[in-house]
């Protein structure tokens, strides 16, 4: 498809999740108009990012930090509902509110070099050139799976987090649970009492962190990301930066066994799992809370990564492209970092297109 056949924009906005929503909204605001100057491209049916996605036993209540998209708070949401239903209710309102116009679902299959300095992004639903993106795909669609030795032959079922059914689904089965970050040990806490018997590996040892975790203790968790993607590393999880939370429900799963930690088995049995000193542990199912990737294949015409594999970023633009712009990736993946991030990259945004105004 060329570019002569695609609709001309200032800005698209891959993904309406927090970060999306985030960038459409400071848009908007700073003069944007929907449609005309911008389009919003969401691949999902309906709104609520990944948060349509989360099982059914993480009640709002639970979530830790979700923070509230810029311009409405989200208030009155009952605790004990599930946090899928209550954000994506949230997104929804927002987007009608302020008029966002998310285009779904659509599909973008690549964006490339297009003329005149413009950038192609090429779609399910057709073409647009444009002179900036706002890439918020973050990484849901992109769950980590290991490989180790003999994964094919085990005959039991192995499932992602991604796909995690609730704790019901285990009830009377053996369930060994890879990863050391904050879904495995919400898993192996709601699935201990169905199962017939938990384990519990990861690669590294968990650091439990006690106390809160401030503005202070999440600044300095930031700069540690966001060092890492300025070097053109690919971006680690929030919990290998700053730990997991030592609350209430995790010290009684310390104290019963439940979260009782093994290191990484080293091969995958038929039955189960095994070590290297010959130790074995049967399985009925292997859930790999392991996390996810960025979602940016789509990006790869662009070259952007660099040599150690990641994106580098200032800020959130691009070293290789100033007119690509990451939101929700790195240090901005937590909500409140996709809320500053849409703000930043839409300045950013503004700037550049100022220059090129001045320039023609």
């Amino acid at each position: 498809m060329s570019g002569a056949e695609a609709a001309e924009v200032q800005s698209v906005v891959i993904g309406a999740g927090q970060a999306g929503l985030s960038g459409a909204y400071h848009l908007r605001r700073t003069g944007f108009e929907p449609e005309r100057d911008f389009v919003v491209l969401d691949h999902n049916p309906g709104p609520g990012g990944a948060w349509r996605y989360r099982w059914p036993s993480l009640t709002y209540g639970r979530v830790h930090g979700m923070h509230a998209l810029p311009g409405m708070e989200l208030t009155d949401a009952d605790p004990a509902r599930p946090s899928s239903e209550v954000i994506t209710e949230y997104f929804d309102r927002y987007e009608r509110a302020f008029d966002l116009r998310v285009r779904r679902p659509v599909k973008v299959r690549t964006v490339r070099e297009g003329t005149g300095g413009r950038l192609l992004v090429e779609t399910s639903a057709g073409a647009w050139s444009t002179r900036t993106l706002i890439n918020a795909t973050g990484t849901w669609d992109r769950p980590f799976w290991p490989r180790y030795e003999g994964q094919e032959t085990f005959l039991g079922r192995q499932l992602h987090t991604a796909r995690y059914p609730g704790p019901e689904a285990f009830a009377g089965q053996r369930v060994v649970v890879v990863g050391g970050g904050a879904s495995a040990t919400q898993h192996l806490l709601e699935i201990a009492p169905y199962a017939a018997d938990t384990t519990w590996v990861t690669r590294r040892p968990p650091v439990f962190r006690e106390g809160p975790f401030d503005e202070e203790a999440g600044r300095a968790a930031v700069a540690l990301v966001e060092e890492r993607v300025r070097r053109g590393l690919p971006p680690r999880s929030v919990v290998s930066v700053t730990g997991l939370p030592l609350n209430d429900a995790i010290r009684r799963g310390l104290a019963d066994g439940v979260l009782d930690r093994q290191p990484m088995f080293d091969r995958i049995t038929p039955e189960g799992v095994e070590w290297k000193d010959g130790r074995r542990v049967a399985a009925d199912v292997i859930l790999w809370a392991t996390g996810f990737r960025p979602a940016v294949d789509h990006l790869t015409p662009l070259r952007l990564r660099e040599p150690g594999g990641g994106i580098r970023l200032e800020g959130t633009r691009a070293v290789a492209d100033p007119r690509v712009h990451l939101v929700g990736y790195g240090p901005s993946a937590s909500t409140v970092g996709a809320n500053r991030a849409g703000r930043a990259a839409v300045r950013d945004i503004g700037r550049l297109l100022a220059k090129e105004r001045v320039t023609v």
